[in-house]
Formats: C-alpha cells, sequence, structure tokens
C-alpha cells in the first residue's frame, strides 16, 4: 500500500448535529484513514500520493443521530464518479418494480412532473419515461449525466440547491414525486437541499428518501456501508426529527431490501392532504429503542463485532493463501473498498477482482491498487476462491457464475461474518 496524502484543505469537520444542530458529539467507531471509497485510480497514478481522509462515526447525545465526523468535498466525491447503477441487472429490476409501486401507492396523475435527486444514469426515471410521465434528473457527475442525457433522461449536471430549485419550478413547474434513492445521506447541507425540495414540491407532492437505515447496518453487521459519501445514517426516529425542523412531515416509513435493508421515507409538506401513518410510525420508534439505537454503549459492541469479523475474515485467506488457493474479488463495489482498507486486504492476497461496470474495468482500487478486470479474467485465469464484495448480489452473482461452482470452485462471503460456499 503506497504512501497517502493528507487532504485536509478538501474537508472539513462537523461541528453540529446535522438533524438538531446541537453540538453534543461523541465518536463512537473509527475506520481509520482512507481514501474515498469511489476513487478508482489509472495505472499511472499508482505511485502519486493519494487523498485520504478520517472514516468515524459520532454519535449526538441530544438525538441520537449517527454521523460521519468528516466531511469531504463533494466536488472530489461526485464530478468524476464512477458507479453506474445499470450495470447491475438486480437493480435495473428493483427500480422497475419501484415505480410502478410509487405510480400506484401514491396515485400519481398522468404526465406529472417526477424528479429525481442524484439521478445517476437514469435508473429510477426510466421505468416514469416509459410510463409517460415528465421526468428530470439531476447530479453533478458531469459525463454520467452527460450520458443520461443522451439516452432520453433529461439531467442537470449540478448539484441541487435552492438556486437551481426556483429555475426548475420556473421551467417544468412543481413535481408531484421528487425521489433521492441513496443520495439523501450523501449530503451534508440537508437544510438547503429541504429548503429547495419545497420550492419545487406540489401541495401534494411527495418527497420519496431512501437511505440506508441505522437499524439494519448494527443488527447485520453491515461495517462496509460506511464511507465518505454516507455522511448520515438514519433510524426513523431521526429523520422525522429532521424533516419536522425543516417544515416537512413524515407520513409513512417502510424497509426496503436494497443494501442489506435501506428506509424508505415518505414525506409531504406539513400539513399536506396525505393521511400520516402514526402507528406505523410509532411501532418503527419502539423498535429503534429497543435495539438501543439510542444508547452509545450500543456502538461499541459494534466496533467488536467489526473486529471479530476482521480477524476471522484475515485469518481465513492466510490460511487458503499458505495453501497455495489463488483468491480473487468479484464486484468493485464502494463498501468494498471499505473493507479492503480498514482489514488490510490487498493484491497479495486477491489476485484481481472482477467487476461487471466497464467505468471500473482498467483501474485499481483505492488505497490497496488491486486491479479490476471484466468477466473475461474470470474465465482466463480461474481461481480457487472467490470473495464477494457485492455481497448484496451475492446470490445473482453465484447464479452467473454457476459454471465456476460447478467445477470446484467456492465462494467467500464476507457479512456478516465470513463464511464459505
Amino acid at each position: 500500500m503506497k504512501k497517502t496524502l493528507s487532504a485536509s484543505s478538501l474537508s472539513k469537520k462537523t461541528g453540529a448535529c446535522r438533524v438538531c444542530k446541537n453540538k453534543a458529539l461523541t465518536p463512537v467507531l473509527s475506520l481509520g484513514q482512507t481514501p474515498p471509497a469511489n476513487a478508482f485510480l489509472k495505472q499511472n497514478q499508482l505511485k502519486k500520493p493519494e487523498p485520504n481522509f478520517p472514516l468515524n462515526l459520532q454519535f449526538c447525545r441530544a438525538c441520537s443521530f449517527v454521523q460521519l465526523s468528516d466531511v469531504v468535498s463533494p466536488e472530489l466525491l461526485f464530478r468524476n464518479y464512477v458507479y453506474v447503477s445499470s450495470t447491475s441487472p438486480v437493480f435495473v429490476s428493483y427500480f422497475e418494480n419501484l415505480s410502478k409501486i410509487l405510480i400506484n401507492r401514491l396515485n400519481l396523475p398522468p404526465n406529472a412532473l417526477v424528479v429525481d435527486i442524484g439521478s445517476n444514469d437514469g435508473i429510477l426515471l426510466r421505468p416514469f419515461k416509459n410510463q409517460g410521465f415528465t421526468v428530470l434528473g439531476i447530479d453533478p457527475a458531469k459525463k454520467i449525466a452527460a450520458a443520461a442525457t443522451k439516452s432520453g433522461i433529461k439531467t442537470i449536471p449540478e448539484f441541487f440547491t435552492p438556486a437551481l430549485a426556483k429555475k426548475i419550478a420556473a421551467k417544468y413547474g412543481r413535481a408531484s414525486l421528487v425521489a433521492a434513492t441513496s443520495a439523501f445521506p450523501h449530503i451534508h447541507d440537508l437544510d438547503n437541499v429541504i429548503k429547495g425540495i419545497k420550492t419545487i414540491l406540489a401541495p401534494d407532492g411527495v418527497f420519496m428518501v431512501e437511505a440506508y437505515y441505522l437499524g439494519s447496518l448494527l443488527e447485520k453487521n453491515l461495517f462496509d456501508t460506511v464511507y465518505h459519501e454516507h455522511l448520515s445514517y438514519f433510524t426513523v426516529k431521526t429523520i422525522s426529527k429532521l424533516m419536522k425542523r425543516l417544515g416537512l412531515e413524515v407520513f409513512d416509513v417502510e424497509i426496503s431490501d436494497t443494501h442489506g435493508g435501506s428506509l424508505r421515507v415518505f414525506s409531504q409538506i406539513a400539513g399536506g392532504p396525505r393521511a400520516k401513518n402514526r402507528e406505523h410510525i410509532h411501532e418503527f420508534e419502539n423498535q429503534e429503542k429497543e435495539k438501543g439505537l439510542h444508547r452509545t454503549k450500543t456502538f461499541t459492541v459494534f466496533a467488536q463485532k467489526i473486529e471479530a469479523n476482521k480477524k476471522s475474515l484475515r485469518t481465513l485467506l492466510a490460511s487458503l493463501k499458505t495453501r497455495g488457493k489463488r483468491i480473487i474479488g468479484y464486484g468493485a463495489p464502494a463498501k468494498g473498498n471499505t473493507l479492503l482498507n480498514y482489514f488490510q486486504i490487498g493484491p497479495d492476497t486477491l489476485d484481481y477482482i472482477v467487476d461487471d461496470s466497464p467505468w471500473k474495468q482498467g483501474l485499481y482500487t483505492p488505497g490497496t491498487h488491486i486491479p479490476v478486470f471484466g468477466s473475461e479474467k474470470l474465465l482466463a485465469q480461474k481461481p480457487d476462491y472467490i470473495l464477494i464484495l457485492a455481497w448484496n448480489f451475492a446470490e445473482p452473482i453465484m447464479n452467473k457464475l454457476s459454471d465456476y461452482k460447478i467445477n470446484g470452485g467456492k465462494f467467500i462471503i464476507p457479512v456478516p461474518t465470513p463464511h464459505i460456499i
């Protein structure tokens, strides 16, 4: 692993809680110093210092909100983004189904405007457009936004701000649905974003968020979903408090199965026409209290689980290498780079990583410098074991590689605890 570069000018400390603005913040987990999880490298960059930043979680003693201690420049993280959602058939199917659910559940009027913040390559908006809705994407990743627009999904290559919201409202009118799937936890200044959402949202419109759920993260030991893009780790209690402070109200919540368990939250402008499912919301909040999500001690136990996982996986991989086994990785997701960097797993352990995204092929993982190839590499050099770093797609990956499994190959799944299939 090569020399890294401290880049304090590209990050800042979180001075106050993003939800309640209190400064009573307590550190609860440290995953060391790492480069941004999607900062893949070209070969000619391997000998250059990499910017790296603290990857630490802190807990608000006033409202129980969990967030990163350091905010890395969004320009650095997102302008040259390499993660493209539609390379995953599972995600394509997921968002097609989600669009149908939202249209029916929210009774969206025909031809209504649907806006997606952090729209990536248009994966959610495309099925809406195919069903006759007017769609607009907003995403700061310039190349991905340009490709989405070229494919027929109009995408503004900017960060969402109140000023941009005014321009959108003037040009396109008000939106019946504003979505932010995964993007909401990426945003530091949630006050301004919600101010912009209120500007573009129709009086009976819905703001729908999907975000990593703190309850699932702790319960399933999904520590690798912690990386610099993910600033916020919400519960129903904390996201409800945030929305209320900023003039929105949560009227329903549910869990989706993405990323090991995500929170799907439906909000409207305070006093809006949609009935509030108070009993369901209170049930979630009571469960969160029972799980101890309001106590710092819960995170001490979580940190111990991570260390046990680290020891177990490193011991397993070392044992296999000692026996002369060839091991590779499958999938080069951002969360995989949290695991690889914190567990100190590099090219001496994994010969290479296979990923289906052409945006990542030919590059090297940040910090650990493991080369990334397309699936043809797997066919040319069959390994003995495949470490599935994209564990949320473990089943479709193993199905896809059924011939490999039949020929004696085995899979290693790293979370919630390392095990061989």
